[in-house]
């Protein structure tokens, strides 16, 4: 049985608590040092090992079975499976670009989305991609984001991945907007879950191959480019530059020998302007 499609809601305690967790764990990045994925990494001796669990389960489970099922399935029906759930995303990216005032995208995604659940057999097709409609992904994390919520602390989730603490807080919401979420019964949700999972490590078994032959270390990589490529969504490919820390002046040795004081007519030299620094995203 069908549920009816309804955006999904939290009690306004419950929001609030989430959105106060994301806030707490933003905190931890103003004491972290390093470069800018170091920064955002204060559990990175944790992080490596969920990240090489997750491995274990990806070689040992995940990519055999995608291949074999990449082998098997047709191109076309693989195709199919991912715009059928492309297709709740749109739904959702369209309530978030509502949520952050981005009518236009909005409603472009309502486009989308009713174009392909008419004419594209409840989106199984993609007939809105050819007629020029783009896509305009956009989930709960990014709306927080667009809101002034910092990313927070890195983190790589069990199974799931990487993440940061703003977009683990959002995870679940976003859940409540997929396949699963819609359909009664504990074998057909898991049932759904279980294709979506493979149907995309499928589609991710070319950029893994290439991923495991340049990346020196793949766990800095993988950090480095999912927190920049998260940091560009939420801006829309437009954020603002993080400033370098200034450096340290020179200090020059008490009392050194042929020190000259400046004469009495210079001007008082201004004091250097510091500048704020832009909080992560």
């Amino acid at each position: 049985m069908i549920r009816r499609f309804a955006p999904p809601r939290l009690p306004g305690a419950l929001t609030g608590g989430l959105l106060a967790l994301a806030l707490v764990g933003c905190s931890t990045i103003e004491q972290a040092r390093g470069g800018p994925g170091q920064r955002l990494d204060p559990w990175e001796n944790w992080n490596r090992k969920v990240f090489n669990f997750n491995e274990d389960v990806d070689n040992l489970i995940l990519k055999p079975v995608a291949t074999v099922y990449t082998d098997v399935v047709p191109q076309f029906m693989r195709r199919s499976v991912a715009n059928f759930y492309n297709n709740f995303s749109d739904a959702w990216s369209a309530i978030n670009n509502i949520f952050q005032g981005k009518l236009q995208a909005g409603f472009e995604d309502v486009t989308r989305v009713s174009t392909n659940t008419l004419f594209g057999l409840f989106g199984v097709l993609d007939v809105a991609s050819e007629m020029g409609l783009d896509r305009h992904y956009e989930d709960f994390g990014q709306t927080m984001g667009r809101y002034g919520v910092g990313a927070g602390a890195y983190v790589v989730l069990p199974i799931l991945g990487p993440s940061t603490v703003r977009d683990a807080v959002a995870l679940p919401v976003d859940r409540l907007a997929t396949p699963p979420a819609f359909f009664d019964g504990t074998g057909t949700q898991v049932g759904l879950t279980l294709l979506q999972v493979l149907n995309t490590r499928s589609g991710l078994l070319g950029a893994t191959r290439v991923l495991d032959d340049i990346a020196l270390d793949k766990y800095t990589f993988v950090r480095d480019a999912y927190l920049q490529r998260r940091r560009s969504l939420v801006f829309d490919g437009n954020e603002p530059e993080t400033p370098e820390p200034p450096e340290p002046a020179a200090s020059e040795p008490a009392g050194a020998a042929g020190s000259a004081a400046p004469p009495a007519s210079a001007p008082p030299a201004s004091a250097p302007a510091t500048t704020a620094s832009v909080p992560a995203r």
